[in-house]
């Protein structure tokens, strides 16, 4: 297997963005990422798009064909392949166009993530976020993507002593990054108060516990490391990537407070790679709730099990904490247009090992890790980034 590369990267702004269509997103990701990395159209090899539910939300199908076109691609008859798994579709996207420029068959792809989702109403937003659910098992019987997570944060709460002031701590923490950030949707700083005094979602999460309704679009460019260096002196070598799945319903699972396909990719990331958690300098994890980061942190090894809310409360996952998390202010200031979500967070780290995040930066970061999920942990992404 050769060396990969990001060479380029590209987003749009993330929020709700009635002006620009699903099309007009990804290509304007697209041609931020190939001008950043300075290749020509003339060079793609292939187009790998993370899109969870563009039929639901803009009632497009055929994606993959409809990017290469709007992107200006199809006289040159490029692939383009569309990707799905729920919200980790965009980590999965980037982990397919991997395999193809490592295995020799490719040498330059283009990895994108979209997702146009305001163009329907709230209630249809989350009956279509509810398709990361079992169907039969959990959403028939009226769950919600947020009932499940608030499920999971009152388990969590009552095994291991987790506090709402600890889960209103991550928002804090992450919208305050946000506020740094010049693509998030949110850019504002939120008081713990606002916070915890916000309308109930589903108890515990409030309405601020919440990742938010959002547009947006993310691209990367992937280069054989050979030839990376012809395009950039600073490209960010990929050292790791792993995917894992766990039983599909919750109700199914012995420990719903452990995402095992998390648990399981991590470490199968970690051993590609040759490290192990205590070398992670920086860290953008997937949480669409409060109580997503908190599991994260444990079970991608940061944190012992439980220790989690712990760990907020001793600023362990802030800018110049020992592993800062979510510097780019996360799903839950950031945005989660639920295909590019996967995308945009190796784009942060991307940012981050190339010393480009401005405000936010995170200080001698080397070694970053982005972590997708899809659905309530039936799938998961986990890739490792090195500065080089």
């Amino acid at each position: 297997m050769r060396e990969v590369a990001v060479i380029g990267v590209g987003l749009t702004k993330f929020g709700e963005l009635w002006d620009k269509s699903f099309r007009n997103l990804i290509s304007e990701a697209g041609a931020k990422a190939i001008i950043d990395s300075g290749i020509s159209g003339r060079e793609i090899d292939a187009l790998y798009v993370g899109s969870m539910s563009a039929g639901r939300f803009v009632g497009q199908e055929h994606v993959g064909a409809l990017v290469a076109d709007s992107s200006g691609f199809a006289h040159m008859h490029i692939p383009s392949i569309r990707v799905e798994s729920a919200d980790a579709s965009g980590g999965l996207a980037f982990r397919q166009g991997y395999f193809s420029v490592a295995s020799g068959m490719n040498d330059i792809v283009v990895i994108g993530g979209v997702e146009k989702m305001t163009d329907v109403v709230g209630s249809e937003a989350t009956d279509t976020l509810a398709t990361g659910l079992d169907q039969e098992w959990e959403a028939f019987f009226g769950s919600t993507l947020a009932g499940t997570y608030a499920m999971i944060a009152t388990r969590h709460m009552y095994d291991y002593g987790t506090t709402r002031e600890q889960l209103a701590k991550v928002a804090v923490k992450n919208h305050a990054n946000g506020a740094l950030n010049p693509y998030a949707q949110f850019k504002k700083a939120i008081p713990i108060e606002s916070i915890l005094n916000a309308p109930m979602t589903a108890y515990p999460l409030g309405m601020l516990d919440c990742a938010p309704v959002s547009d947006g679009a993310t691209a990367l460019i992937l280069c054989a490391m050979e030839k990376a260096k012809k395009y950039t002196d600073n490209p960010v070598k990929i050292i790791g990537t792993s995917q894992a799945s766990d039983i599909f319903a919750v109700h199914g699972r012995n420990n719903i407070c452990t995402f095992q396909s998390s648990v399981y990719a991590a470490k199968k990331a970690y051993t590609q790679a040759g490290i192990s958690a205590e070398d992670i300098d920086v860290a953008e994890v997937h949480d669409c709730y409060t109580i997503a980061e908190i599991l994260a942190i444990e079970d991608l090894g940061f944190v012992k099990k439980g220790e989690g809310g712990m760990a907020i409360d001793n600023k362990i996952t802030t800018l110049d904490g020992k592993t800062p998390v979510n510097p780019s202010g996360g799903l839950k200031a950031k945005g989660h247009p639920v295909g590019a979500t996967g995308v945009a967070q190796i784009a942060e780290i991307v940012f981050q090992l190339r010393g480009d995040a401005e405000k936010r930066q995170v200080k001698n970061a080397k070694i970053g890790l982005a972590h997708n999920v899809g659905g309530a942990g039936a799938s998961c992404v986990v890739t490792l980034l090195e500065a080089i």
